[in-house]
C-alpha cells in the first residue's frame, strides 16, 4: 500500500495540516512511528509521543490542540480511532486476493451450490447439498458438512470445521481452527455409575456480521438450535455449549465458557475467562468483568458484575476492601 496525505484526507473526509504529498507505506503505533509510517493519536495518555513521533502522517481528532511542535503531517478527522479502523478495513480488503477458483484437490459435489465468485482453497471440502453465497472465501483445509448454508461475503479461514446442517449468515468471519456444530456435552448417568451419551441432532444458527475467533467451539443443540445473534463478536478460545442463545451485538473476550441452555441478552460485554453456568439468563446491556463466575440469573438490565460468584460491582468493591484488610 502507498497513500499520500491528500489521498487519505479525501478517503477519510479530513483536512491536511502539513505536506499534502507526504507518503506512507505502512502503519505503526505512535510510540514506534518512523518515516513512511502512518500513526494515530486518540488517547490523551499517549500525548507525549505526539511530539517525539517521526511518522510521516499522524491522524488526530479535529479538536486536538498541540502544546509543542509536531513533526508528522497531521490529518484532522472527526474521530481518529474510527478513521483508523475504516482505513485498516480498507487496506485489509485490498490485501485479500480476489481469487475466484477451486483450489488443488478441493472437493465438492454436483448437489453443492456456489454463488458468484466463490473462492475454495486447496484441500477444502464442501458437502452434499451445501450452499455457499456470493463472494465467500473458504480457505485451505476447511470442512463444510452436508446441508450447511453459508451466506454472502463470508470468510472461513484455514482449518475451520463446520458440521453438517449448520446455518451461517452474511458477512461472517470465522478464524482458523474454530469448530461449529460439534456435539454438546450431554451424558446421562446410569445406575451402574457409567454415563450414556445423549445424541445431539440440532444445529447452530449464526446471524449476520458475526466474527468468531480462532479455536472457538460452538456446540449444536440437542434438538433445536444454538443461536448466535447478529453482530456478535467472539474472541479466541471460547466455548459456547449446546442450546445457548447469545443476543445481538454482544461481545465476548477470550477463554470464556458458557454452559448449556444459558441465554445471554443483547449488547452485553463479557470479559476474558468468564464462566457462566447453564440454564440461567443474562439480561441486555450487562457487563461481566474478567474471571467472574456467574452462577445464577441476573435480574436487572445494564448491571456491571464482578467476582466469583459474580455480584454487582459496587458490592464486590466493598467486599474486596474487607478481604484486603483481613489479608494484611
Amino acid at each position: 500500500m502507498e497513500f499520500t496525505a491528500k489521498q487519505l484526507a479525501q478517503v477519510l473526509k479530513g483536512t491536511v495540516e502539513g505536506d499534502p504529498q507526504a507518503r506512507v507505506t505502512s502503519f505503526a503505533k505512535i510510540e514506534h512511528g518512523k518515516s513512511g509510517h502512518l500513526c494515530f493519536y486518540a488517547n490523551p495518555k499517549y500525548e507525549q509521543y505526539v511530539y517525539t513521533c517521526k511518522a510521516s502522517i499522524l491522524l488526530v481528532n479535529k479538536d486536538f490542540q498541540p502544546k509543542q511542535a509536531v513533526t508528522p503531517t497531521m490529518i484532522r478527522v472527526d474521530d481518529a480511532y474510527k478513521a483508523l479502523a475504516d482505513l485498516l478495513k480498507y487496506v485489509t480488503v485490498q490485501k485479500r486476493t480476489d481469487r475466484r477458483h477451486r483450489g488443488f484437490r478441493s472437493s465438492w459435489f454436483l448437489t453443492t451450490k456456489f454463488g458468484k465468485k466463490v473462492y475454495l482453497g486447496s484441500h477444502s471440502y464442501v458437502g452434499h447439498h451445501a450452499k455457499v453465497g456470493d463472494y465467500t472465501k473458504i480457505y485451505e483445509n476447511v470442512y463444510v458438512g452436508d446441508n450447511t448454508v453459508i451466506g454472502h461475503h463470508c470468510i472461513i479461514y484455514p482449518g475451520v470445521v463446520i458440521y453438517p446442517g449448520m446455518v451461517i449468515g452474511n458477512n461472517v468471519i470465522i478464524h482458523a481452527n474454530a469448530v461449529i456444530g460439534s456435539d454438546g456435552f450431554g451424558n446421562a448417568p446410569l445406575p451402574d455409575g457409567t454415563w450414556e451419551k445423549i445424541e445431539h441432532i440440532g444445529n447452530v444458527v449464526i446471524g449476520d456480521n458475526v466474527e468468531i475467533g480462532a479455536g472457538t467451539t460452538i456446540d449444536k443443540s440437542e434438538m433445536e438450535s444454538t443461536i448466535i445473534g447478529n453482530g456478535v463478536k467472539i474472541d479466541n478460545l471460547c466455548q459456547i455449549a449446546h442450546n445457548v442463545v447469545i443476543g445481538d451485538n454482544t461481545v465476548m473476550a477470550a477463554m470464556t465458557g458458557i454452559a448449556g441452555s444459558a441465554k445471554i441478552g443483547r449488547n452485553c460485554i463479557i470479559a476474558g475467562q468468564v464462566g457462566i453456568v447453564g440454564h440461567i439468563t443474562i439480561p441486555d446491556n450487562t457487563t461481566i468483568a474478567a474471571q467472574s463466575g456467574v452462577i445464577s440469573s441476573i435480574k436487572e438490565e445494564g448491571q456491571v458484575v464482578m467476582g466469583s460468584p459474580a455480584i454487582p460491582l459496587k458490592n464486590y468493591l466493598r467486599s474486596y476492601a474487607v478481604f484486603k484488610k483481613q489479608g494484611q
